[in-house]
């Protein structure tokens, strides 16, 4: 595979890996907290595993970082249990948005008209994808879910800030300070079983250590704006997982908003493969 096309398929394994959240995390009978600090704890070794000594700088951005990282992962956990999985998941990627913002005077990547078109056309995919589970019920869950999509936007803007330093630091720091918060949840909560502790080490190691080890990577090569514009992919796996489960088949609606989904995010990929230049080697 010329080294060109591995950021944006590392970007769609670390979609693709993140989707089994919902399912996931519904699953599993602990408080939100608990389910936050165990996956985090679960995730360090894996990721650690994965790169070896991470390079601890602490700088502002690894920092930055490691913070919007630990608020993404504890607020997408409560704002799935405290409202919809469509809800949380719409409304959590409006990343993209605030990511084109704010990187044009923070990084100086400016987004393109062709960028603003996947983030409309992608968000209008969701929305048709959601279309009868999008609810203005669970207020309290839906601005959680908007603030987590703020965090995610944080991590991205703050791991491509650190691109020339280590930005996987910023996902062990952030996983620590998770475990560390919810530790005392962990320890208050009931006895999970063996189905239970099964699915929490899924979530720790597939759906939250190696795609953070796939995301820090990539985004080394790619812009805060690519590293949320690809994981867009993500929103329809989510409840497609769900839809599999339970035996669910989708409608009219879900299709076609999952088609344009689908369509923007792998347009976006395939127009990232022609235009970058051949990657140089990692200073890694």
């Amino acid at each position: 595979m010329p080294r060109r096309f591995l950021p944006p398929v590392l970007l769609l394994l670390a979609a693709l890996c993140w989707s089994l959240g919902g399912v996931l995390i519904k699953s599993i009978d602990w408080p939100p907290m608990a389910v936050a600090g165990g996956r985090s704890a679960i995730a360090i070794p894996v990721i650690l595993l994965c790169i070896g000594r991470p390079r601890f700088t602490f700088s502002r951005a690894q920092i930055g970082g490691a913070i919007g990282y630990a608020g993404t992962v504890i607020l997408f956990v409560f704002a799935t249990r405290m409202t919809t999985a469509a809800n949380a998941i719409f409304l959590q990627y409006t990343a993209p948005i605030y990511v084109a913002l704010i990187g044009r005077w923070y990084l100086d990547e400016r987004a393109s008209p062709v960028d603003w078109l996947v983030i409309a056309v992608a968000l209008l995919g969701i929305a048709l994808f959601f279309f009868d589970r999008l609810t203005t019920a669970g207020m309290w869950g839906n601005i959680i879910a908007l603030a987590s999509g703020l965090a995610f936007a944080s991590v991205a803007l703050f791991l491509r800030k650190e691109k020339a330093g280590s930005p996987v630091a910023s996902i062990v720091l952030g996983n620590v300070i998770v475990a560390l918060a919810g530790a005392p949840f962990i320890f208050e909560a009931p006895s999970l079983g063996e189905s239970g502790l099964w699915r929490l080490a899924l979530l720790g190691t597939v759906q939250l250590g190696l795609p953070y080890v796939f995301y820090a990577a990539a985004i080394k090569q790619v812009t805060a704006l690519e590293a949320t514009l690809i994981p867009l992919l993500e929103p329809v796996l989510n409840p497609l997982w769900v839809m599999l489960a339970l035996g669910e088949q989708p409608g009219p609606w879900a299709i076609v908003g999952g088609l344009l989904v689908l369509g923007a995010v792998l347009g976006r990929g395939v127009i990232m493969m022609r235009t970058r230049p051949p990657l140089l080697p990692s200073p890694d």
